[in-house]
């Protein structure tokens, strides 16, 4: 059948050939075809993301901060952290020392408290304000220039709470067995 189909073609080409397309026609084809491809480019160009300079400088200041924020953040967490050992390492033993010390004297105050809370609270506040100076003494360590002699002040102020932790402890003491001994002489009454 293709062969036929050939055959005929070939036999009536003349007819065929009689009408030509307009010249328009191509003019008209090459125009839609401009047309399609600009739009095409339009389309790349409303996928492809543009930002405006008022949202990068946005974004940017937003970084800048977040940014800042961390290295203040970090700055601070460094500054706490200071090395005794480094500064001088006999006052850097004898802080530790100090600092078992006084924590093991206030968790004794702590047990005999129980019997007289009123006492307990009064010298807790005498407590209470050598901590926040030896707290205030730590903080300027960091940023002294004479480390040592700001050590050398923690730890006469970690002396200085444990000899009145000491003393403390001995007035309580004292004045439980100043209880007791009153109620063994009622008792015995």
């Amino acid at each position: 059948m293709s062969k036929q189909l050939e055959d005929f073609i070939r036999n009536n080409r003349d007819e065929f050939d009689d009408l030509e397309p307009r010249m328009e026609l191509w003019g008209n084809i090459v125009s839609k075809l401009q047309e399609q491809e600009q739009e095409v480019k339009q389309a790349e160009k409303r996928e492809a993301k543009t930002f405006s300079l008022g949202f990068v400088l946005r974004v940017a200041a937003i970084v800048i901060m977040v940014m800042g924020a961390g290295f203040i953040f970090y700055i601070k967490s460094q500054s706490n952290k200071v090395d005794y050992a480094a500064i001088n390492p006999v006052y850097a033993k004898q802080r530790v020392q100090y600092a078992s010390m006084v924590q093991n004297k206030r968790a004794e105050l702590k047990t005999l408290s129980k019997s007289n809370p009123e006492l307990y609270h009064e010298f807790s506040a005498e407590i209470a304000k050598m901590d926040s100076t030896y707290k205030k003494l730590n903080h300027d360590l960091a940023t002294s220039p004479n480390q040592e002699r700001v050590l050398r002040a923690m730890i006469r102020n970690l002396q200085v709470q444990t000899e009145v932790l000491n003393q403390q402890l001995n007035v309580i003491e004292q004045f439980n067995e100043f209880k007791k001994q009153q109620e063994h002489e009622i008792k015995s009454i």
